[in-house]
């Protein structure tokens, strides 16, 4: 009987999408290895946080990626679900970035459904900032070593590694910015997300 192929879960920064370059490169650095879901999020924070929860009851990943925003869902879901997960330049407080940008927008890469705008409002920041309040209330003991972050050393917009190592152990950083390029994927992000499956 053939072994069962193990699953990763990529969740997408906020502009992205399952269709981002980190996604795209994800999927074809582990064909034929490992299945990548790359789903779409949605731009409400409590809409995506369930949406990843069903999948994860559906799909049972044994691991979790995130960059930016998805890392911030990704260290919530995580421990409740039991998997690892490696938090890609995570985003702690999306409160302070979207302050700075309220009105209409469009998403960097194209999106399943063809809806590619999308409306930063008072009412999402709400959202988050209530979010933001109980991101590490799903911390425990056992996620110190199982949840690792990785950090641009040319990130400009998301600082928070300090805010990561008050709560978890693994820290490790590559030569690049905000969203890895498929060469920066494939480079640091696969041979981290092959040590955290061995795990």
């Amino acid at each position: 009987m053939s072994k069962k192929m193990k699953k990763i879960l990529f969740l997408h920064g906020f502009y992205a999408s399952g269709h981002c370059i980190p996604a795209i490169t994800l999927r074809e650095a582990f064909e034929g290895k490992v299945q990548v879901l790359t789903p779409d999020l949605p731009t409400h924070p409590r809409t995506a946080l369930e949406q990843i929860k069903n999948l994860c009851a559906r799909e049972c990943p044994d691991l979790l990626v995130g960059n930016s925003c998805g890392s911030f869902y990704a260290q919530m879901v995580a421990p409740v679900v039991g998997a690892p997960a490696l938090l890609g330049n995570p985003h702690f407080k999306m409160t302070e970035f979207l302050k700075t940008r309220i009105g209409e927008h469009e998403y960097k890469s194209p999106r399943k459904d063809g809806k590619q705008r999308f409306v930063i409002d008072e009412g999402l920041i709400r959202e988050f900032a209530e979010l933001e309040a109980i991101q590490f209330e799903s911390c425990h003991p056992d996620s110190k070593d199982r949840i690792w972050g990785l950090f641009g050393d040319k990130d400009t917009l998301a600082h928070f590694e300090p805010l990561f190592l008050e709560h978890y152990n693994h820290s490790f950083h590559f030569p690049g910015g905000h969203t890895p390029t498929a060469d920066e994927v494939h480079t640091w992000y696969v041979p981290l997300i092959e040590k955290l499956l061995m795990t």
